[in-house]
């Protein structure tokens, strides 16, 4: 089994000051299209629904949707800390149709993939807004691990290809 989780810890989770504005930025990793919340549904079912007969890949899904719920944690707590109620709404409330249901198992991993690419790219957005020492190191730790994912998404396409 490809290991998908990094053992480096996480910064200290706190913030400079209230600030909603890096808050409501934060809510798009949090709840938004290529959030923490969309990957860990998207994972959780893939694991659950498809991949029973590849234990690796379903023990490698189940370990990076349990890194992606810390995730999620973590960006609550900031939420919270700047001043905002952390909830599953951005511009629009959540929603499963932001999910990739589909079965193939190679479409699956490009969707893994996708949604880590634009995950990071989101990150690497907010990290240029964000003007909080504590929030961008949190961001760029977060950002490890999900490069950590994309290296294992890669290594299980690989795999079928």
């Amino acid at each position: 089994m490809f290991d998908c989780k990094l053992n480096i810890p996480y910064p200290a989770l706190k913030v400079e000051k209230e600030n909603k504005d890096y808050a409501y930025l934060l809510l798009e990793d949090y709840a938004g299209i290529n959030s923490e919340l969309s990957s860990i549904t998207q994972y959780s079912y893939q694991n659950f629904n498809k991949f029973i007969s590849n234990k690796n890949l379903s023990n490698s899904l189940k370990d990076i949707a349990i890194v992606e719920m810390h995730h999620l944690a973590i960006l609550g707590k900031l939420i919270k800390l700047l001043g905002v109620n952390p909830i599953y709404k951005t511009n629009e409330y959540w929603h499963s149709k932001n999910i990739c249901y589909s079965v193939n198992i190679k479409e699956m991993l490009l969707s893994d993939i996708d949604l880590e690419e634009k995950a990071i790219i989101n990150y690497q957005k907010h990290i240029k807004l964000i003007d909080d020492k504590y929030i961008k190191a949190m961001l760029e730790r977060i950002i490890l691990d999900e490069e950590k994912h994309l290296e294992c998404f890669y290594y299980y396409l690989n795999k079928i290809d």
